[in-house]
Order: C-alpha cells, then sequence, then structure tokens
C-alpha cells in the first residue's frame, strides 16, 4: 500500500517552484536594467497604466514558460 503523500514529489514541486521563481527575479531584473527608466518608480509615482499592463503580461508569459519547462 503506498503512502497518501510521497514525500518526494512535494519535495521536487518545491525545488522546481524555487528555480522558476529564482529565474522570474532574474528576468525582471534584466528587463528592468535594459529599461531607461525606473519600472516600479514609473508604475507607482507617475501611474503609468499602460507600462503596467504591459509588465504584468510580461510576468505572465515568463511564468507560463516557466510552467511548462517544469511539467515538461
Amino acid at each position: 500500500m503506498e503512502p497518501l503523500i510521497n514525500f518526494k514529489y512535494v519535495i521536487a514541486s518545491l525545488v522546481y517552484s524555487l528555480i522558476g521563481i529564482l529565474i522570474l527575479v532574474v528576468t525582471f531584473w534584466a528587463v528592468e536594467k535594459a529599461t531607461p527608466d525606473n519600472l516600479w518608480k514609473e508604475i507607482l509615482e507617475k501611474q503609468n497604466k499602460a507600462l503596467a499592463i504591459i509588465f504584468g503580461a510580461f510576468i505572465i508569459a515568463i511564468a507560463i514558460i516557466i510552467a511548462s519547462a517544469v511539467h515538461g
């Protein structure tokens, strides 16, 4: 009889999640360095909604790519 929770899969999921989050942070940092202005300052202080939508779409796209890579 198999155990209800297989900890090998739980640990693997946690490791892949942490790797995915790390990749997401690195890509955010790369985009932040590639753009001429500070994204957070532009979005929060100047209320640039168009930039916020584009950046949100970028984050979702990178997250989908990472999820596809993790799940094979």
